[in-house]
């Protein structure tokens, strides 16, 4: 038996939902989705990297460290809610390969009504989650105090961006990753011109930055929503609200949802609990960390392309009941997946240093973080097998296995910590890190066969 909904099985009034026949098709198809979520993600350097130029223009630099704190608290925030966009991707793909064209309006409406009300409640709740965020992220009063005023106005756009991941997620599982990128780059390009407008032309300070990404989330509902309506007219189907609340339906929603929530809380809290100990090893390796979690970060540029493409491609052969054609995905996504962590790797290797030194200034912050280097190198080609295995367990919805999985893998990873660190120090936590991945990859692996099982 299948974890979640039953697979829909009525046909789509127009036929557009065929899988590829030919190694050569496949390798096509995974392009034409990867290619936009790897140029959407080249635009979020350049978001950041506004918000902290038109702050360096400020007369102070604790209007840049008040950005900085203010976006983490949203990074975190955000982060946590991200089943909505897989969970979206995954329920869609499957409807999308079982030719339901109503059933994937239905998903879409359910996981854009959750995200009108968690939104809401983000807001009624600012208060305190301000005063646990800021509690957390201690900095001074003058500092606090501008994060709080940033804070006060981006909070404003949770409704909307936890709505335009519901939509990514729609436009991913109908294959649509182009008009994903469109919503990507308008929210990131709107951001970009509100903020040189808000902050150099107003003179709006760090209330601006907030705004300018608030009103971007909200162009971005509307664009998106303008692209689900013209792929909803190509692929047929009507509105069913009554199918919106079937009990059945929405308890599995849930279930899913619960789950990933669960799995990304585990991501989450690996990654605060490996900035916690490098805190533990002076400022200077805490640094060192940070210059390379950033090269860790990059890798999601490209590898998340083939994620999102196994997830697609993966969960219409699910939906199929297609075992060839969920093969077919795998293979072709994942191979073209290991290409590109063979490149990040060549590159880390090569220029490695000169990626260190593009990022900080300061000369020992460089040598530290050289001398870590290492790990970083072999990270591409271990990190890789997470995204994969992630976009195969979101493509089939098997949201249970992903949730204990990632308990699994991070309980062994504080193990790891606990005898390595002691021992190894930074290298200690560097390899406790890579047990994290590979524990990621490998417990889902053992899951697999049951994926295969359902489709028997």
């Amino acid at each position: 038996m299948v974890e979640d909904i039953p697979t829909p099985q009525k046909p789509l009034e127009r036929s557009i939902h065929t899988l590829p026949t030919t190694t050569r098709g496949w390798h096509r198809r995974v392009w034409i989705l990867a290619g936009p979520v790897i140029l959407s993600n080249l635009s979020v350097p350049l978001v950041g990297a506004v918000d902290t130029a038109v702050v360096g223009h400020l007369p102070d630099a604790v209007y840049m460290g008040a950005v900085a704190l203010g976006a983490i608290v949203f990074n975190f925030l955000y982060w946590g809610f991200g089943f909505l966009r897989m969970g979206t991707s995954g329920f869609v793909a499957q409807a999308y390969g079982a030719g339901d064209a109503s059933e994937i309006r239905v998903a879409l409406a359910r996981a854009l009504l959750i995200a009108v009300v968690i939104g809401i409640f983000v807001i009624a709740m600012q208060l305190p989650l301000a005063k646990l965020a800021f509690s957390v992220l201690e900095g001074s009063l003058q500092l606090e105090g501008l994060a709080q005023s940033y804070f006060a106005v981006r909070i404003w756009s949770a409704p909307a961006a936890l709505v335009n991941f519901a939509i990514l997620g729609c436009l991913i599982g109908i294959h649509n990753t182009r008009a994903a990128l469109g919503v990507q780059l308008t929210l990131n390009l709107c951001n970009v011109a509100l903020d040189l407008l808000f902050v150099l032309g107003f003179g709006w300070g760090v209330e601006g930055v907030g705004l300018a990404s608030l009103i971007s989330e909200y162009i971005a509902v509307f664009v998106g929503l303008w692209f689900i309506k013209l792929n909803f007219e190509r692929l047929g189907g009507s509105w069913k609200p009554h199918a919106i609340f079937d009990p059945q339906r929405l308890k599995a929603l849930i279930h899913v949802n619960a789950n990933i929530f669960i799995r990304t809380l585990g991501v989450i809290f690996a990654f605060f609990y490996f900035t916690a100990m490098s805190t533990r090893l002076g400022e200077l390796t805490l640094a060192a960390n940070a210059v390379l979690m950033h090269m860790q970060h990059f890798l999601a540029f490209g590898l998340d392309g083939f994620a999102f493409a196994v997830e697609a491609l993966a969960g219409s052969a699910y939906g199929m009941r297609s075992r060839s054609q969920f093969r077919a995905a795998i293979k072709a996504t994942t191979l073209w997946a290991l290409i590109f962590a063979g490149i990040y790797t060549i590159i880390y290797a090569c220029f490695g240093l000169h990626i260190i030194n593009a990022i900080t200034g300061i000369e020992n912050v460089r040598l530290r973080a050289a001398e870590f280097l290492p790990w970083l190198i072999i990270s591409p080609l271990i990190s890789v097998w997470i995204y994969q295995v992630d976009g195969i367990f979101i493509a089939s919805t098997r949201s249970v296995e992903m949730r204990n999985g990632m308990l699994l893998a991070v309980s062994s990873y504080l193990v790891a910590v606990w005898i390595f660190l002691p021992r190894w120090e930074n290298h200690g936590l560097w390899f406790s890190l890579i047990i994290l991945m590979i524990g990621r990859a490998v417990f889902l692996a053992v899951y697999y066969p049951r994926i295969e099982r359902d489709l028997d």
